[in-house]
């Protein structure tokens, strides 16, 4: 019978050491040892982060979004398509409007063109954004002469510039507001809303265009809501009857003497001076810089946007 083997399992043999007992590996040999170790255990077990869940050892960078392209991070420039006027109150009234539009907007390139009169001419104003993204926003209350065929000509000049065009600022909310606050700085009473001897003449420039006279009644309608019923008659500088006077005339006959005029012009001029004139009491001033304006410029300018891709010139005369 033989005795039990007290032989012990097999070691691996010890690092070679010195007569003082550190190891002579070389410390090379050792770092690969501790390498390939670590290696083989990450990719058995894993390793445990720090609150008990098993992670990889070697995490991966996640892919790095995409750099918006330069046509994405910058949005189209707001050309706002002014008339233009001999009086010098008007081009200073429109760069006011413009600053109020670039305080809404920060950052977006807002810059102004007009069809005549003053300078920046709007052709000259295309020709500097050459190989750009543009919006034609007409600071023009209705579909006339102006906005359906001098700012699709201009626009089409200027092939280099990938242009839409808004749609005119009235019909709008935002307009009646800018008039509502405008005839109330001119002594409009609330209080006179819906008695009988009170009325307001809207004073428009006027065109042989029957859209823009659509649209100038359209108006004066929303703004005779706003004023709680009371009659708002559309009347026009030229081109267009009844004449102001000839509107406040019709009122009177009627019985109504508390009678303002609500001037429909975005600036200073002959057309809104010579409306002004015919009024019984103080007028409203012109549009102007009023803060809906600034907002209405930017909604037509978004409105514009959502429409369609700006392959050719795109085109949004239909009021909205």
């Amino acid at each position: 019978m033989t005795e039990p083997s007290t032989q012990q399992p097999r070691r691996p043999p010890l690092e070679p050491t010195d007569s003082g007992g550190h190891s002579t590996v070389p410390l090379d040999s050792t770092a690969q040892l501790l390498t390939r170790v670590t290696a083989q255990l990450s990719n058995q077990l894993g390793l445990l982060s720090r609150n008990g869940t098993r992670r990889p050892m070697h995490r991966t960078r996640p892919p790095a979004a995409p750099r918006p392209s330069t046509a994405e991070a910058t949005p189209p420039t707001l050309l706002v398509v002014a008339h233009g006027s001999r009086d010098p109150q008007a081009l200073r009234t429109v760069l006011a409007l413009l600053d109020r539009v670039r305080d809404l907007r920060p950052g977006l390139d807002v810059r102004l063109g007009h069809i005549e009169l003053n300078q920046p001419l709007l052709p000259n104003t295309l020709d500097g954004l050459r190989g750009a993204d543009a919006v034609l926003v007409p600071l023009l209350l209705g579909r006339g002469h102006h906005v359906k065929h001098d700012l699709p000509a201009a626009a089409a000049a200027a092939p280099s510039v990938r242009t839409r065009i808004a749609a005119p600022l009235g019909p709008h909310p935002l307009l009646v507001e800018a008039l509502y606050g405008r005839l109330v700085e001119a002594g409009w009473d609330p209080a006179d809303e819906g008695r009988r001897r009170a009325a307001v003449v809207l004073a428009a420039a006027g065109s042989r265009d029957p859209d823009s006279a659509q649209d100038t009644r359209r108006t004066a309608r929303m703004l005779a809501e706003r004023l709680g019923g009371v009659p708002v008659v559309p009347a026009y500088a030229s081109a267009a009857a009844p004449t102001v006077p000839a509107a406040l005339r019709a009122l009177a006959a009627r019985g109504r003497h508390r009678t303002f005029v609500a001037s429909y012009f975005t600036a200073p001029g002959h057309f809104a001076s010579a409306a002004a004139s015919a009024a019984p009491r103080t007028a409203a001033v012109p549009l102007g810089a009023h803060p809906a304006m600034a907002r209405l410029l930017l909604h037509r300018y978004d409105q514009a946007l959502s429409a369609i891709a700006p392959s050719e010139t795109v085109s949004l005369l239909a009021s909205a």
